[in-house]
């Protein structure tokens, strides 16, 4: 059975079937060029309002942006009604994404409280016109991300599944704990294999994924492609780790030399997108996902934290190398 192979949402084709995951604060513009780079087929922008959109926040209308060295590339948004549903798939068109996608999984109080995210799941007929909306609005494909359930009573994923492709939707991801759960316990395997039996679009397993093991078990469940969140956080180049896995090759990307190596990229990264002194800011919040299992590490990681230039950085991390 072949794991790694292009996926096809829609009209876009994926070079590979390993997506990362959106995640809010984190995955950023230079975030996503880096797992581009780190093996990802496609990666995810952190979720945007619709609501924000709608009244021209300039915060929201930012990170719609898309850089020309980050395709493919897809928009989560989320919101409440169908009008501004509508005009933030519109924008995130615009803006240059290829795929849309509607959250109607996230379990923060602050976006349920809201009427977005998990507690569309507990009224289908509203999440069917949201994501029908979207769907009409654009002629890039959308795709739904959701959950198994809400809670440990009632599995929901097949029949989710289902009312995504009935409204038009190119793909759907599911994550494999209820929402509940948040981001711990067990993915259910069984549930995800039962909503992609459910249905003839991709499925998109997501949820605990941290190595090649877990991927293999959504992919032979019958998982079209995989979604990585947290696992891609330190480190961006798991997309490669796993393709590298199954094809039978030692991953480098854990060694301290690469890992060096990847987070001078980062934040040449954050750099050239921010300018040097927010870019370098930025870093300094990850520096202790990079600098350390390595002798002297935390001397590294002091002096780091007190450069305020690129070149500086620069030169520290690439004479770290050397020494290792």
């Amino acid at each position: 059975m072949k794991l790694i192979y292009p996926l096809t949402i829609g009209s876009v084709t994926l070079p590979n079937n390993l997506v990362l995951a959106p995640m809010a604060g984190i995955t950023d513009s230079p975030f996503r060029v880096l797992c581009l780079q780190g093996g990802a087929g496609l990666v995810c922008a952190e979720m945007v309002s619709a609501h924000a959109l709608h009244y021209g926040n300039a915060k929201s209308g930012r990170m719609l942006q898309v850089s020309p060295k980050e395709h493919p590339v897809s928009m989560q948004i989320f919101g409440a009604d169908e009008q501004t549903i509508q005009e933030a798939a519109r924008q995130a068109e615009l803006a240059g994404a290829d795929i849309i996608d509607l959250n109607a999984g996230c379990p923060v109080k602050k976006i349920n409280k809201a009427g977005a995210g998990c507690v569309l799941m507990k009224d289908e007929a509203k999440l069917a016109r949201l994501l029908t909306a979207a769907v009409k609005s654009v002629k890039i494909p959308v795709t739904l991300k959701t959950r198994i359930a809400l809670n440990h009573k009632e599995f929901l994923g097949a029949r989710l599944a289902k009312l995504a492709e009935d409204c038009g939707a190119a793909a759907v991801t599911l994550h494999a704990r209820a929402a509940v759960d948040m981001h711990s316990g067990k993915p259910n395997v069984e549930a995800l294999a039962a909503a992609c039996a459910a249905v003839k679009i991709p499925v998109i397993g997501n949820g605990g994924v941290t190595d090649a093991g877990r991927a293999q078990e959504f992919l032979e469940a019958g998982c079209a492609g995989v979604m990585i969140g947290r696992g891609a956080v330190g480190n961006p180049f798991i997309f490669q780790d796993i393709i590298d896995t199954f094809d039978g090759r030692t991953p480098q990307s854990r060694s301290p030399q690469k890992r060096l190596e990847i987070y001078l990229r980062l934040v040449e990264e954050n750099v050239s997108y921010y300018g040097e002194h927010i870019g370098i800011n930025r870093s300094r919040k990850t520096a202790g996902y990079w600098i350390n299992g390595f002798p002297n590490a935390a001397t590294v990681r002091g002096e780091f934290v007190r450069l305020d230039t690129l070149p500086k950085v620069r030169a520290l991390l690439l004479q770290a190398q050397k020494m290792l």
